[in-house]
């Protein structure tokens, strides 16, 4: 069994939490945990704590959420932990020069990609919206660089036509919970030897934007599913349906589609059938299978056709 060491782990979201959770199962002392202040959330706009700042102090972690670690203050805090290592999963702040070089192993970063495909802020979201067959978890040591360290150990997944980033990013939170032990392990005993990442087939994963949501009718069917899927179920991408009746307009928010069968020549965006086959513009069309509508939670499209028909000919924008 490998000896406990002494550990910062830096994380926010919930694909950190199964991490945090793995390395205090296998009995390292968690010295302290860094995640990103609580920030306003819901109607109320209530401070909200992160995921993992919720889990650390329900189980009695030490936490603390400054807003930089730039300044010399909680650099020299940092150090002062006295840490074997740190781990860092999706923290969220840069971690300049200074801690970088306090822990005695260095920082390990579980990445959500197999480097260099899909540095930055979103890797689980654009493997499936750039149509990518696999993907999985680096366990990388941090430098000065953005995700470009070199990397211990790997981990793979396929991404398959029914991939949504929920199911992928549960998927790759087991796959990292169980890599980040072996990691540090083999970081700690020598076993396991770092190894630069290739020069080349990098790719950048921008941060999600509002202006990623809208679904562009006239775009190729597969390239379409894959958008819905990867953005699935949350933000959500979305279209806009015109009731016949002459009502206002509803934004839907599609969760679930099928890349099949052909548009005749219709226009993109035209509904094709009483079951959500809609025109692509590569004369493809997608098939969406499960959808929302605002106030309103999930739903097949089934269910949701049974209380609001639309058309065949309908066009969605």
């Amino acid at each position: 069994m490998t000896k406990p060491l002494r550990l910062a782990f830096m994380g926010s979201p919930q694909i950190a939490v199964d991490v945090l959770a793995a390395l205090v199962a296998a009995g390292h002392e968690i010295a302290c945990v860094y995640s990103q202040p609580p920030r306003p959330s819901g109607r109320g706009k209530k401070l909200t704590p992160t995921p993992v700042q919720a889990w650390a102090e329900a189980h009695g972690l030490d936490v603390r959420t400054p807003k930089s670690l730039k300044k010399a203050p909680e650099q020299e805090a940092f150090a002062a932990l006295g840490l074997d290592a740190a781990v860092v999963v999706a923290y969220g702040l840069i971690l300049p020069q200074a801690i970088l070089d306090a822990p005695r192993l260095g920082c390990l970063n579980m990445h959500a990609s197999i480097l260099p495909r899909w540095r930055g802020a979103a890797p689980i979201q654009r493997a499936i919206m750039a149509g990518d067959h696999e993907t999985g978890i680096d366990a990388m040591l941090m430098d000065a660089g953005l995700d470009t360290g070199p990397v211990l150990i790997s981990a793979w997944t396929p991404i398959t036509p029914a991939t949504t980033f929920g199911t992928l990013h549960d998927r790759l939170a087991e796959l990292a919970a169980d890599l980040a032990p072996r990691a540090l392990a083999g970081l700690a005993d020598g076993s396991l030897t770092s190894k630069p990442q290739p020069e080349t087939g990098d790719t950048y994963a921008h941060k999600l934007t509002a202006a990623d949501q809208p679904i562009d009718w006239s775009k190729p069917a597969a390239e379409i599913d894959c958008q819905i899927r990867g953005l699935s179920p949350a933000p959500g991408a979305t279209c806009v349906w015109t009731p016949d009746d002459g009502g206002e307009p509803v934004r839907l928010k599609l969760l679930m589609s099928e890349a099949t069968g052909a548009s005749g020549g219709a226009a993109p965006g035209t509904v094709l059938d009483d079951r959500l086959l809609v025109a692509c513009g590569d004369c493809g069309a997608v098939r969406i299978s499960q959808l929302q509508r605002p106030g309103k939670g999930p739903m097949t499209a089934a269910v949701f056709l049974n209380g609001t028909p639309i058309a065949p000919g309908t066009i969605l924008a």
